[in-house]
C-alpha cells in the first residue's frame, strides 16, 4: 500500500468515525427528548375534587368545560378551559386538561391547581375512594406541592401565564397576550454506549492507533 494510499485511507475512516460520534451522540439525544412544546413551567399547591355530577360532592351538574368527570380532569382558577399539560411530584409526571374552574377562596392562599381525586391518588400513592369521591391511603394528604408543564393553551377567555387567584376574574378575561415560553435548554449529546465506543475504539486500532481526536467534544462522547 502506497503512503498516500494509507494516508488517504486514515483519513476517511478518520472522518467516519467523527461523523459516527456526532451522529451516535445526536441520536441518544432525540431519542430521549419528548418533543412536546413548553409553553410555561412553574410550580405551585395543588388539591384535589372529584365531581361526578351525583350531587355527593356539592354540586350537581357537570364542571365548566362541559366534559365529563374523569381522570386528567383538572380546575384552574385563571388559565383557559382546554389547556393542556402535566405535572410532576416526587419523580411521578401525569397529564391533566383544564376542564373546570376552581379553586376559589383556596386560591387565595396559592393553591392554585385542583387535581382530580384519580389523579392526586395515584401522585401521592393513594387510591381513589369511589363510595366517599376521597383519597384514602396516602396519609390524609390532601395539599402537594407540584411542578407544572403547560404545552398548549385552551382557546376561549383565560389567562395564558402564571395561575392568579378566581377572585380576580382573569378566567373570563380574553388574554391575546401569553406568557413568552421558556428557553430550551441547551442540548448535550449523550455519552456513547458501550458497544458503540467499542466499535469506535476498534477503528481507531485498525488505523494503526495514529489517530489524534482533538476534539473535546468527540473525547467526552466516548466516555463511557
Amino acid at each position: 500500500m502506497s503512503a498516500r494510499f494509507g494516508l488517504r485511507s486514515l483519513a476517511l475512516l478518520t472522518s467516519s468515525t467523527v461523523c459516527a460520534l456526532t451522529c451516535a451522540g445526536t441520536a441518544a439525544h432525540a431519542d430521549s427528548s419528548t418533543g412536546e412544546k413548553v409553553l410555561l413551567k412553574g410550580s405551585t399547591t395543588a388539591s384535589y375534587f372529584w365531581d361526578d355530577s351525583s350531587g355527593r360532592a356539592g354540586d350537581t351538574g357537570l364542571p365548566a368545560s362541559g366534559k365529563p368527570m374523569q381522570k386528567g380532569l383538572a380546575a384552574s382558577p385563571s388559565w383557559p378551559l382546554m389547556t393542556e399539560g402535566y405535572v410532576v411530584y416526587e419523580g411521578k409526571k401525569l397529564p391533566f386538561f383544564v376542564g373546570d374552574r376552581g379553586p376559589g377562596v383556596p386560591s387565595n392562599n396559592g393553591v392554585m391547581l385542583d387535581l382530580d381525586a384519580k389523579t392526586f391518588a395515584e401522585l401521592t400513592g393513594g387510591t381513589f375512594n369511589s363510595d366517599t369521591l376521597g383519597v384514602d391511603g396516602n396519609g390524609g394528604e390532601g395539599h402537594i406541592k407540584v411542578d407544572y408543564v403547560i404545552t398548549k393553551w385552551g382557546q376561549g377567555p383565560g389567562k395564558k401565564n402564571y395561575p392568579v387567584p378566581f377572585s380576580t376574574g382573569a378566567w373570563a378575561e380574553e388574554d391575546n397576550n401569553p406568557a413568552e415560553p421558556p428557553a430550551a435548554s441547551e442540548a448535550v449529546p449523550a455519552p456513547l454506549s458501550k458497544s458503540t465506543a467499542a466499535v469506535v475504539a476498534g477503528a481507531v486500532a485498525v488505523a494503526g492507533g495514529s489517530v489524534a481526536l482533538t476534539s473535546e467534544r468527540i473525547r467526552n462522547l466516548i466516555k463511557i
